[in-house]
């Protein structure tokens, strides 16, 4: 199925895809942001996935995919999180531009070229950021992991996964050491200032928000 749309229609699922999965919907100005292109182009795009069946819009609420649509978005997003671990695991590039070159890269990955990937890699079930790699049939492996934010005061856990795969965002949280497989604690939650402190090997953190609410974490 995938093979038979044009990479800029993966594009525009994939980042539904996403966005349905952070809101429960993608709204046109978060798609048009995400896409890098103007509202009007949005709008004209999304009417045209859903004369195609990829996806169903309500006025005022947003995109969310069709069975279809996610059949497609999750292929993508297969090849995306495996050419990162290729990039990584092989390349030694660094998480956050092998973010961006698998966004290049995975609309041109065959499934004949996944297959000896996935050998040569050890079969890995998550991408380098820890978020889970799609199976073939579209199955997606779920773990009882919860944003950081969400976190009370003196809990703690091991970050396990980061949800949003932005650049800056991915080398802000790599310069501040807050990695998968590191441990953190809530020592305070000072939600006037929107931040968190975050305790990570003796060091005091001050965390905004939008990254505490991108780290997710499972409970100690």
């Amino acid at each position: 199925m995938a093979a038979e749309v044009s990479s800029s229609v993966e594009e525009y699922l994939e980042n539904i895809y996403r966005l349905q999965e952070k809101n429960g919907c993608a709204r046109t100005k978060e798609l048009a942001e995400k896409m890098q292109v103007r509202l009007g182009t949005v709008t004209n795009t999304v009417e045209m996935l859903e004369r195609e069946g990829f996806v169903v819009h309500t006025p005022y609420k947003g995109a969310k995919l069709t069975e279809s649509g996610r059949k497609i978005a999750l292929s993508v997003i297969r090849r995306h999180r495996l050419v990162e671990r290729l990039l990584t695991d092989i390349l030694h590039v660094d998480w956050g531009k092998a973010h961006e070159a698998a966004c290049r890269l995975e609309h041109h990955l065959t499934e004949d070229l996944i297959r000896p990937l996935r050998k040569i890699l050890g079969h890995p079930r998550t991408c380098p950021h820890g978020n889970p790699i799609p199976t073939r049939c579209g199955g997606i492996i779920e773990d009882k992991s919860k944003p950081l934010i969400e976190l009370k005061p003196l809990e703690g856990g091991t970050i396990v996964r980061v949800a949003e795969e932005d650049h800056d965002l991915l080398q802000n949280l790599s310069s501040l050491g807050l990695l998968p497989g590191v441990h953190v604690k809530i020592e305070k939650k000072t939600e006037s200032e929107g931040s968190l402190l975050v305790k990570l090997e003796n060091l005091d953190q001050p965390l905004r928000d939008d990254l505490a609410s991108a780290i997710w974490v499972k409970k100690i």
